[in-house]
């Protein structure tokens, strides 16, 4: 009940913040997949905790260990089950929050809808939990690579007020990885770094934008009329935590714009695909991507655990203050960046192995 996705391409995941661990179980990955584990490895530690001064100073390793589903680096088509431990838990940080609601956080309605939460860290709700997204996300982008060469890359283009505006076809792996905020342009980068830690300092947090571009991505995939490939991107993205809005393409700035401004003119493009003079609809049309780079922007609010004093309620309803403690990003985008691309690699391989079944 809502801890797996995908349909063809399948994840699962498992786990809590402060439990004795967390992981994913992938179903559906073809067999005889090279899977390079260092990879999957590499795109963890992009998300691991206490990799910076902006993110949070809980440190963990986060190493993955393989239980089943490869054999001599090849996967053997059978269910691939990866574990991280969690080395580094202090649920006595969150001593003081077990009967009282953090504001904006899911500790309320966690507890409206089980009548029971987690004790400590936030449980599901934690970002923690987004580990086996991103290590299920790194076989489906060794699928989308080896199979049909297509690259996704994500980055910060937004902290609180300020703002990057680049083509998406500009930015590199290498320029996003180079600053600790994970934004591709150094001097913009670094006033983010300040304003993150301005705002911690001040025991507040930020939120931003992340922006993502797929480049040479199949062709074909999404279906009408409820399996559009941008609604299942949209429920994907916004399934990871602090996420609060989605855009495609023009997105909300296309509602300005005429009809005679936003369409995207067809000319002669290679064989076997459709080339657009512009990518206003963001690589998918009707649903279904065209080849064009599918481009997505996602916000995510501010982290909801802060520093400040803000008023509350008890799980019993009466009236109180809270201080959150415990150790939390005071801006979670830099980490978030591994999660979005994770999140959009598992829906283009389910789509990919979805419209292998359908139309071969």
């Amino acid at each position: 009940m809502g801890s797996s996705f995908g349909q063809a391409f399948r994840i699962t995941t498992f786990g809590e913040s402060h439990g004795g661990g967390v992981g994913v179980v992938v179903d559906g990955c073809p067999p005889r997949l090279p899977l390079d584990l260092a990879a999957v490895q590499a795109e963890l530690d992009r998300r691991r905790p206490g990799q910076s001064s902006i993110t949070t100073p809980r440190q963990e390793e986060d190493r993955v260990e393989v239980l089943s589903g490869l054999q001599d680096g090849l996967t053997l088509g059978t269910p691939i089950a990866m574990l991280v431990r969690n080395r580094d838990q202090r649920p006595g940080d969150y001593s003081t929050m077990q009967q009282v609601f953090r504001p904006s956080h899911a500790d309320g309605t966690y507890a409206l809808k089980y009548g029971i939460q987690a004790s400590s860290g936030g449980g599901r709700a934690s970002a923690r939990e987004t580990i086996g997204r991103v290590a299920g996300g790194a076989v489906a982008r060794q699928l989308l690579l080896q199979q049909h060469g297509t690259e996704i890359l994500a980055w910060v283009c937004r902290i609180h007020d300020l703002s990057l505006a680049m083509d998406p076809a500009v930015p590199t792996r290498e320029q996003v990885e180079s600053s600790i905020v994970r934004c591709p342009d150094p001097d913009l980068a670094a006033r983010m770094v300040e304003r993150i830690q301005a705002i911690g300092a001040a025991g507040d947090s930020c939120g931003g934008l992340i922006e993502c571009v797929v480049r040479n991505p199949p062709v074909a995939l999404g279906m009408p009329v409820f399996d559009k490939l941008e609604a299942d991107l949209a429920k994907a993205v916004m399934s990871l935590p602090a996420t609060k809005g989605f855009e495609i393409g023009s997105g909300f700035a296309g509602t300005l714009l005429l009809g005679s401004e936003h369409n995207d003119a067809f000319v002669p493009g290679p064989e076997g695909r459709l080339h657009t003079a512009t990518n206003r609809s963001g690589g998918v049309q009707g649903g279904i991507s065209n080849g064009e780079p599918i481009v997505l922007r996602v916000g995510f609010k501010p982290t909801a655990t802060i520093a400040r004093e803000q008023q509350t309620v008890t799980a019993a309803g009466d009236a109180t203050t809270l201080r959150g403690r415990g150790r939390h990003d005071p801006c979670v985008l830099p980490r978030a960046v591994p999660m979005v691309e994770a999140m959009v690699a598992l829906v283009l391989a389910d789509h990919c192995l979805r419209h292998r079944g359908q139309c071969g």
